[in-house]
């Protein structure tokens, strides 16, 4: 398969109950939601879930979303966030980076509730749809930095 000089990300949304997964195309200018992992109770599971996508999705890096405070700040969330990211890097065989994901989730919704969609679908998609709007900046602000570089 020929590619363009972009990146194939795979976004995570990590959850207590689900894992929202996002994928960018191969160009790396667009994310768009690709499914749900339910939390098995086993993040060894988990985890090897994540890795067989990064395979059959062939993705280059994996971006985790940070959930920092409103204030920028690392809270107890964005600390477990820390944690599981670094115990996912170590099953998986691509670069894993943490992002800032705040707001993504009340975007998502806000989004799902436009498109009409009732509690029980938005519930069912939601995850993969905040995995795909933090997925998103990323590549944004990775274009932004990529163009900035090539100005210097």
């Amino acid at each position: 398969m020929t590619r363009s000089s972009g990146i194939r990300a795979l976004g995570i949304d990590l959850g207590s109950k689900r894992i929202g997964v996002a994928v960018s195309d191969f160009s790396g200018n667009i994310a768009g939601p690709l499914t749900v992992v339910k939390r098995s109770g086993s993040e060894k599971r988990d985890h090897q879930a994540i890795r067989q996508l990064v395979v059959d999705e062939e993705a280059e890096i994996i971006v985790v979303g940070l959930p920092l405070t409103m204030a920028g700040e690392i809270g107890r969330a964005a600390e477990a966030a820390i944690a599981e990211t670094k115990r996912l890097a170590t099953v998986v065989e691509v670069p894993v980076v943490t992002f800032d994901e705040r707001l993504t989730t009340v975007s998502a919704e806000r989004t799902l509730l436009e498109a009409n969609m009732n509690a029980q679908a938005r519930r069912r998609v939601v995850d993969k749809v905040a995995a795909a709007v933090m997925l998103q900046s990323w590549l944004d602000e990775r274009q932004h930095r990529l163009k900035d570089s090539n100005n210097d």
